[in-house]
């Protein structure tokens, strides 16, 4: 034997044509900076508050995808991490109200609200991580449907803990009081909302395309497309799920944590509500489910008309629109609109090579 035959083969990396990661994560910064000034010119406070829950619902879609596109395991427990985030926010506020006097309140007292905030937003995303992770670990090893139901039977089990927990408010619900004012920005502490919710959309693109083209992506596609051969070919499918849920709950997590601020008064019926179930999973089923541009289309489709519907109509249509519109794709475009356009292009494609053929003389 030569010794380039006894020599082990050399792993290259895979190269996958187009922007890098972070050359991504820079342009993403400038189009986010690019619409916040556009909003800021027009003056209108109110698109601040419609714009907020509109890129919530993107941060919740994206990560929704991850595990629910990429992986193919269709997770009804959103609203359980979203409400995590949420509860995270409402616990560290009750420290420092109700617990001026400890250490612990006064140390949390001494940070302003907006370094306090982007506080909560990693903590809370920790701690949903840390749930992902072990919800995967106990739920994984089911697929299919049984997947589904044990992941919304998580959801119904963090809400009854947090309706029976004091500390929270309870089923009475928690009181959490925002600044009414922020001075470096239009639209006061509103504003400064919508700027961190900006701010997480690209992180939450920026994750979901970097994931969509590396090694990573490329084991959680083949998990989706045939699970069984995946583990026959080697694929390490139970670390790559639960990484998936790790990541997928963070996100939703620290989606979750500015609710507070927000809407200043947080119940369970508000946090666990079953329109963050749904539009997580109705977002990337209407723009496309195996692209990080998908639950993006349809995040700002669908998020913009149920906040047109709210202030023309009626907030009560909202989940009979998501309804509609989600039986209305999967029966003309089940694969979303990156599909539907995709197809089309394919289409139009092998026409035009067909009319080449047989321009060129060639018959079937």
């Amino acid at each position: 034997m030569t010794a380039a035959a006894t020599s082990e083969p050399t792993v290259r990396p895979v190269k996958i044509a187009g922007v890098s990661t972070p050359i991504f994560a820079v342009l993403a910064l400038c189009v986010a900076a690019l619409f916040y000034g556009a909003l800021a010119l027009v003056g209108n406070e109110y698109l601040y508050f419609a714009g907020y829950v509109v890129l919530q619902f993107v941060v919740m879609a994206t990560a929704w995808n991850i595990l629910g596109g990429y992986c193919g395991y269709v997770n009804f427990g959103s609203a359980a991490f979203f409400a995590m985030g949420a509860y995270t926010t409402v616990s560290v506020y009750t420290v420092i109200t109700d617990m001026s006097k400890t250490l612990v309140g006064q140390l949390l007292g001494t940070i302003p609200p907006p370094l306090l905030l982007v506080g909560l937003i990693v903590f809370a995303g920790v701690i949903a991580g840390l749930v992902g992770l072990g919800m995967g670990y106990l739920t994984l090893r089911l697929r299919g449907v049984f997947f589904s139901i044990a992941t919304l039977a998580l959801s119904v089990v963090l809400q009854t803990l947090v309706v029976n927990w004091d500390f929270v408010g309870g089923s009475r619900g928690a009181y959490v009081i925002r600044p009414n004012e922020f001075p470096l920005l239009p639209g006061g502490f509103i504003g400064y909302l919508f700027v961190i919710m900006l701010l997480l959309v690209v992180v939450a693109l920026t994750v979901a395309r970097g994931i969509e083209r590396s090694r990573l992506g490329f084991g959680f596609a083949a998990i989706r497309d045939d699970e069984v051969a995946a583990e026959a070919a080697g694929v390490p499918t139970l670390r790559l799920k639960l990484i998936a849920t790790t990541i997928s709950g963070a996100l939703m997590g620290m989606a979750g944590a500015p609710f507070p601020y927000y809407i200043g008064y947080l119940q369970p019926a508000s946090a666990f509500g079953l329109e963050y179930a749904v539009n997580a999973i109705a977002m990337p089923m209407v723009g496309g489910t195996q692209s990080w541009f998908g639950p993006l289309i349809g995040a700002v489709l669908l998020g913009s008309f149920q906040q047109w519907a709210t202030v023309s109509i009626s907030s009560v249509l909202n989940l009979l629109i998501v309804g509609l519109l989600l039986i209305f794709f999967v029966i003309v475009a089940p694969n979303g609109i990156i599909g539907f356009i995709g197809d089309l292009s394919r289409k139009r494609r092998l026409a035009k090579l067909a009319r080449a053929a047989i321009g060129d003389g060639v018959r079937p």
